[in-house]
């Protein structure tokens, strides 16, 4: 009996009940990608393997990752509410090196610090205070102090760490009230971080409907609607933010001028995206599924919404992780400036004021700036964030 011809180059098939070779394909809408046969092939999984391949925007996904569950855990993570004053202890220097883990006699025990003696009332900082090996205050965990609650919901009063009464600990130093910077700053980082987040959401969405409204439907509503584009482009941002919120007066407490700060920045921030979608809808109200869409008699709001939008989604989620720093440093600013939150509400912006009051302070107490390290480490998460998006979503880059 003959043996049946073999074709060449063409590998035999194998047989359903024996595992066989992985058979690569051509995607279809995946910019030439190889992709193995049962993974999945879409845009977005190809961006994120993209991503992950840059380690620079992973490295800064995971910091911004960190910050934001520390924003989230502040209550529990800092030893004492935000307001918590110690009025003896004013501008106490860090005790983040100063936590012993030998006694004086040069014996193993558990991690402590010393209590404090007053030196010079007058004087503070480091020439201020002194360590009093004689007493010693170790740190315990999950110790309870001052209440507090996570996400509204979960109420507590246990901390991660702390020392017993009438030890403190101030890993970061603390301000002019006496008050630990680093709890505020945990504290803080709930304004400061929610302001970005919320912000562009709230300032996506309108400039997507916006922008995709005014590509599609054209005529008065895009004439409208991009006149006020270029009118709200053409204003300094920083003086139409603080004209804003000066026109509401300063009689706000801290929960109204966070609400007001995020309208306002979302109100300023809408408007580049609305542009740039609407260029972007003009390209695409042309496709072959729109067209299909019309002839099946779809609202126009529905063909935009659910046919148009989603295909600029990739551009916007780049562009709105690359503008998240604005609205940070927006907040910062109006609080650093005063019309922001209010004490005894903590901000990195607020708690940056004690820099502009002297130089003194500047000099010999130089731990207030922390406040200052966290917003420069969070911007820069963002923009390597954003960059790193930028190139995943560039289908010339994208292998």
């Amino acid at each position: 009996m003959s043996e049946e011809p073999q074709l060449m180059g063409v590998p035999e098939m194998p047989s359903a009940s024996a595992p066989g070779p992985t058979v690569a394909v051509v995607s279809p809408v995946g910019f030439g990608l190889v992709t193995p046969v049962g993974l999945t092939s879409s845009p977005w999984a190809k961006i994120w393997l993209k991503l992950r391949r840059n380690r620079t925007a992973m490295t800064a996904l995971y910091v911004l990752v960190a910050l934001y569950l520390m924003a989230v855990l502040a209550g529990f993570l800092a030893p004492y509410s935000y307001e918590t004053q110690h009025d003896r202890f004013g501008f106490h220097p860090p005790m983040l090196s100063r936590i012993h883990l030998f006694d004086k006699d040069g014996r193993l025990m558990r991690p402590a610090v010393y209590g404090i003696s007053i030196i010079d009332a007058t004087a503070k900082g480091y020439d201020g205070y002194a360590e009093d090996p004689g007493v010693i205050y170790p740190i315990r965990l999950f110790c309870r102090g001052d209440r507090y609650s996570i996400l509204w919901i979960f109420k507590s009063n246990v901390h991660l760490f702390g020392v017993d009464q009438p030890g403190v600990i101030y890993l970061f130093g603390s301000d002019l009230y006496g008050r630990d910077t680093f709890s505020r700053i945990m504290y803080g980082a709930q304004i400061s971080l929610s302001v970005g987040i919320i912000g562009i959401l709230i300032s996506t969405s309108i400039g997507m409907l916006v922008g995709g409204m005014a590509g599609y439907i054209g005529g008065a509503f895009d004439f409208v609607s991009m006149r006020l584009v270029e009118v709200i482009l053409a204003l300094p941002s920083l003086y139409f933010i603080l004209i804003l919120r000066e026109a509401f007066g300063s009689n706000l407490s801290s929960s109204q001028s966070y609400l007001l700060i995020v309208v306002i920045l979302s109100f300023v921030g809408w408007a580049t995206e609305a542009r740039v979608i609407r260029g972007m809808v003009l390209s695409l109200r042309e496709q072959e599924y729109v067209l299909a869409a019309q002839a099946l008699g779809y609202s126009r709001t529905r063909i935009v919404i659910k046919h148009i939008l989603p295909n600029t989604l990739s551009f916007v989620i780049v562009t709105a992780t690359v503008s998240v720093p604005f609205y940070i440093l927006s907040e910062v600013g109006l609080s650093f400036l005063g019309v922001g939150i209010q004490e005894p509400d903590a901000s990195w912006g607020n708690m940056l004021q004690l820099a502009e009051e002297s130089t003194h302070y500047l000099q010999d107490f130089s731990w207030i700036l922390a406040p200052g390290v966290f917003i420069f480490i969070t911007v820069m998460a963002w923009n390597f964030l954003g960059d790193g998006l930028r190139d995943a979503a560039d289908p010339r880059t994208l292998s």
